[in-house]
């Protein structure tokens, strides 16, 4: 029988402390197991996630295909009747449009009537999470004065039943502004 002295008797304490020190792999791996745990929990209670990222990448980028190859019903086809479409940024274009129809008759139409040639999208990459589709784009026309118009936007889309529900729009709105002041409207 070992004989026990007293320097070889530690508090409980202390020997646990020395077992966590023996062994930190297995509280990583116990926490890594509780956090894998409640993240698959988190995912599970969530059933409402967006699960329409591919949808919503793809019905945007074929509205955008389609409009580059000379379509004209882009807006009709991919914004929700009640969108709320907002240009971000400051001047006079930049503001909230609150429906399809007020954003085409406020923002759209006046801008179209002052070109020679329509918009062409002609570079573009679209990036998409959950109900989220992100369109980096180059446009291109040619204004009725004669003068190139080229542009560079990012437009943020939130989709919701295949239409976008929200929109912001980024761009360079000197370009844009200044086709809307020197370009008088065609009839």
């Amino acid at each position: 029988m070992p004989i026990l002295t007293v320097s070889s008797i530690q508090p409980r304490s202390q020997h646990r402390t020395d077992a966590m020190r023996a062994a930190p792999w297995l509280h990583a791996r116990r926490a890594f197991a509780i956090a894998l745990l409640a993240a698959a929990g988190a995912c599970a209670a969530a059933p409402d996630m967006p699960a329409d990222t591919g949808t919503n990448r793809q019905l945007v980028d074929a509205a955008f295909q389609r409009w580059a190859a000379g379509g004209s019903g882009f807006f009709n086809e991919l914004l929700h009747e009640d969108v709320t479409w907002t240009i971000a940024g400051s001047g006079p274009s930049a503001g909230t449009y609150r429906g399809r129809q007020a954003f085409i008759d406020r923002a759209v139409a006046p801008f179209v009537a002052r070109l020679a040639s329509p918009i062409k999208p002609v570079a573009r990459q679209v990036w998409a999470d959950g109900e989220h589709v992100i369109v980096r784009w180059d446009g291109e026309a040619t204004a009725a004065d004669g003068q190139p118009y080229r542009n560079s936007y990012v437009w943020i889309f939130r989709m919701r039943g295949g239409r976008a529900i929200e929109a912001t729009a980024f761009l360079d709105l000197a370009a844009y502004d200044d086709v809307l002041r020197r370009v008088p409207a065609r009839r």
